[in-house]
């Protein structure tokens, strides 16, 4: 019962409003007719491309949405109006002291991109979509990053900005506001830490680098291994090998050149001992 008679009572209230705000249209619209042409100045606005008029008119959103480009009319005394951008802007997110998952602390800082795509939404549903959304930024930058272990942060900046982007523009879809790039600027790591992982990384280097002079060494000795077998096998071979020497020798400006005993008398000597024996 005691409802039913407030909802009546909201109902009355609501109708003499309306008829009160049509009076006041009607007697706006008499002091332009009689004040013109000076009223037009008043009555007229314009606004650019890349802007948008949110008319109110006695307290209320006027129908039809935004207004704009170009120009758009007002009532004086009954309308106002608020101008909103619709240029992307720029946000730089101040350097945020973040506690990683494995309980690292650094100082991570970004770049946010966002735009008024609704303008009336804008105006309506939050009394400064902009500060809103820079203050959103900070808290989801410093909650995603609270989230994920140190090499990850560093690794996987580009997953981790359209994470940010996605919760972002999600959250801001109720203020009018499209959030359309995340970018992570920079990971600052504390002195003892970047220390460690500098004396880490050079350690891992040079063990690298152990491995590789390793398994040159065992391939070279593989590589021997094979030739001493070809040549074992093939007399002709060491005869040629001989030979390749001789010209590597020559072809250096020596002074001296040692001649060793020539291969067929070594092997003349080598058949008469196994004969004796």
């Amino acid at each position: 019962m005691v409802v039913e008679q407030a909802q009546e009572a909201n109902e009355e209230q609501d109708k003499d409003s309306k008829t009160c705000g049509k009076i006041l249209v009607v007697l706006s619209w008499i002091f332009v007719v009689m004040t013109m042409p000076f009223s037009l100045f008043i009555c007229f606005k314009v606004v650019q491309e890349y802007e948008r008029a949110v008319i109110f008119r006695l307290g209320r959103l006027l129908s039809g949405g935004a207004k704009g480009p170009g120009i758009f009319f007002i009532l004086p005394c009954i309308d106002t109006y608020a101008r909103v951008d619709l240029r992307t802007r720029t946000y730089d997110v101040p350097p945020q002291e973040v506690l990683t998952k494995d309980s690292v602390t650094v100082s991570v800082d970004a770049v946010v991109y966002y735009r008024v795509h609704n303008a009336t939404i804008s105006i309506a549903n939050v009394e400064n979509a902009h500060h809103s959304t820079r203050l959103l930024a900070q808290t989801t930058l410093r909650n995603t990053m609270g989230t994920r272990p140190l090499h990850e942060i560093l690794s996987e900046r580009m997953t981790i900005s359209g994470n940010m982007q996605l919760s972002l523009d999600e959250a801001t879809e109720a203020w009018g506001i499209k959030v359309e790039r995340v970018e992570i600027k920079d990971v600052r790591l504390p002195v003892q830490l970047q220390r460690a992982m500098a004396a880490e990384a050079e350690a891992a280097r040079e063990a690298r680098a152990k491995v590789i002079a390793a398994e040159g060494e065992q391939k070279a000795s593989r590589a021997l291994r094979e030739a001493s077998e070809v040549i074992g096998d093939s007399p002709a071979a060491l005869q040629l090998r001989y030979l390749q020497t001789l010209n590597t020798i020559s072809a250096e400006k020596n002074s001296t050149i040692v001649f060793p005993l020539p291969i067929d008398i070594l092997t003349y000597f080598m058949k008469a001992r196994e004969e004796r024996d």
